[in-house]
């Protein structure tokens, strides 16, 4: 397990002061980046070896929005390792030690000269201590679409959307999916699955559906085809 304690910023905030969805993701991803490369598998590691770890899918829930100035601890642990995917839980905590949000997500190891998921090399796999897996209820990796979706208008990848891979990075495509959220709307639950990279100079083809208290956007190419699909469900106002 790897941990690191942090204080929300003010760049990290929305209008009311309180921590976004996609500073919650970057705070998962870089606690997970600082994990490898304390092990000494970090990105150097995998760009020296032609590899990369790419997402496939998130599972997110959110209770309490920290507020600016709110101490957090992050956490983050792999729990298995099957063929080419790797499984990892992230937590989000107070300083009462009460999860603020937490996550289960599934990654696939590529092996960028032959542009295809790969084993993990056993020197990579016994660097890491596996930890039992968090309870929380699990969905399907896969999002099915609803069958009537409003198209809206396109838009290009822009540099700033650009990870090391040289892909839109994940957090990104959630960004523009909450671009199709309601005023008011707050997320308490999110998944994303992502089927293909999109990269700088793609046009983004989106599509939404609004079902109650649940959006769900395809964020597709011009064939409608996904790049990554994002399912967004209200949470209680009642809680902050």
């Amino acid at each position: 397990m790897y941990s690191f304690s942090s204080r929300i910023r003010y760049s990290e905030t929305d209008s009311q002061g309180k921590i976004t969805l996609a500073s919650i993701l970057d705070y998962f991803q870089d606690c997970s980046t600082f994990h490898s490369e304390e092990l000494g598998v970090g990105v150097e590691y995998l760009m020296e070896q032609e590899l990369a770890w790419v997402l496939t899918s998130w599972q997110i829930e959110v209770k309490n929005y920290p507020k600016m100035g709110e101490k957090v601890f992050v956490k983050t642990w792999p729990y298995g390792f099957q063929g080419f995917f790797g499984y990892r839980n992230f937590t989000m905590e107070n300083e009462r030690g009460e999860f603020l949000a937490y996550a289960n997500s599934v990654w696939v190891l590529l092996d960028l000269k032959r542009a295809r998921p790969t084993k993990l090399p056993a020197e990579m796999k016994e660097k890491y201590e596996l930890s039992a897996q968090l309870p929380m209820e699990s969905g399907s990796r896969k999002i099915e679409l609803p069958e009537v979706m409003e198209k809206r208008e396109s838009f290009p990848v822009y540099k700033y959307h650009i990870d090391t891979n040289h892909h839109v990075n994940n957090g990104k495509y959630v960004s523009m999916a909450q671009e199709y959220l309601p005023s008011g709307f707050r997320t308490g639950k999110m998944r994303a699955e992502y089927r293909k990279a999109a990269v700088y100079g793609d046009m983004i083809y989106p599509f939404v559906a609004a079902e109650q208290e649940k959006v769900t956007v395809n964020l597709a190419d011009e064939a409608g085809k996904p790049y990554a699909i994002v399912e967004l469900e209200g949470k209680d106002d009642s809680i902050r």
